[in-house]
């Protein structure tokens, strides 16, 4: 199992000061910064493109992990690898030629991701693993912050936790949607290595300990 990764999502910041956001995402001592990029057709929400992206870049070190919540995301691809994305994670159900995009990404020398909705089946990425570096387990229903985690999609993370190492992969386990303190334990146990918080770290009157808290909870956990 890989070591936690805490990655605020800006989907919950004050889009008025992204800026400020992301200084309080590196001054909690977060891993990563997760950046939810909407289109109002893949999901019923609108966020931010590329150039979001390029403007914030170089206030921070941290990886970028951009989820492409988007329709035909080859369309986006090239744009967010130039904005200075590392990460680039991509709906499987939002387009066809999934490996190709898979290969877009990591020619670029940036990391590739596949996401799937509480409706898909984990059978629908099997022939993808071992050419992925993270797969993104949506435990909401994707489009909104502020939602409640749903308890069935961590079978699917334990599922995919399972399969890895039968496999002897090394691809990232993540999770996105209604992870707090209290549903961080249950998805660390069920393999989870990368949590991305909204309202739970942004809504926080104390974000850095809410970080510490989830990595202390990861030091407890065991994969069950």
């Amino acid at each position: 199992m890989n070591p936690l990764f805490v990655a605020p999502s800006l989907l919950s910041a004050d889009f008025s000061d992204m800026g400020a956001a992301v200084r309080l995402i590196e001054s909690a001592r977060a891993d990563w910064i997760h950046l939810d990029v909407m289109d109002g057709r893949f999901v019923p929400n609108l966020t931010f493109g590329p150039k979001m992206v390029a403007d914030l870049r170089p206030l921070s070190s941290l990886p970028f992990d951009v989820h492409l919540m988007t329709l035909e995301p080859e369309a986006l691809i090239p744009a967010f690898i130039e904005a200075g994305a590392d990460w680039i994670t991509f709906h499987v159900e939002a387009t066809v030629h999934a490996h190709r995009h898979v290969e877009t990404i990591r020619a670029a020398g940036k990391k590739a991701g596949i996401a799937i909705v509480p409706s898909t089946p984990l059978s629908v990425i099997e022939e993808l693993l071992p050419f992925l570096d993270l797969v993104l387990v949506m435990t909401v229903d994707p489009g909104f912050g502020g939602q409640s985690l749903i308890p069935s999609c961590l079978d699917k993370t334990r599922r995919l936790s399972r399969l890895r190492m039968e496999r002897g992969l090394s691809f990232r386990i993540s999770v996105d949607g209604g992870i707090n303190g209290e549903t961080a334990p249950k998805a660390l146990s069920a393999g989870a290595e990368v949590l991305v918080v909204g309202s739970a770290f942004f809504g926080s009157d104390a974000p850095a300990a809410e970080v510490a808290g989830f990595k202390a909870l990861a030091a407890r956990s065991t994969v069950v």
